[in-house]
C-alpha cells in the first residue's frame, strides 16, 4: 500500500443557505473548487500522484441533552 499523504485542510463557505451565493452549487462543483485550491496552494505535488481525495460532510443533528 502506498504512504497516504495529507497536505492541507480546507472547507468551503456554508453553501446551502437559503439565500446563499452557492446555494445552486452542486456538492462536486465546491469540492472540485477545493481540490483546484489546494493543487494552487501547493504546485509541488504533481496532479499525476494525487490518487484519492477524501471528502468528509458535517452530519447535522438535533442537540441532546
Amino acid at each position: 500500500m502506498p504512504e497516504a499523504v495529507i497536505i492541507e485542510c480546507l472547507r468551503t463557505a456554508v453553501g446551502k443557505a437559503p439565500r446563499g451565493t452557492l446555494r445552486h452549487a452542486r456538492p462536486d462543483e465546491l469540492g472540485a473548487a477545493v481540490v483546484r485550491r489546494l493543487l494552487d496552494l501547493h504546485p509541488q505535488v504533481p496532479l499525476d500522484e494525487v490518487d484519492d481525495v477524501i471528502f468528509a460532510a458535517p452530519c447535522r443533528r438535533p442537540n441532546r441533552a
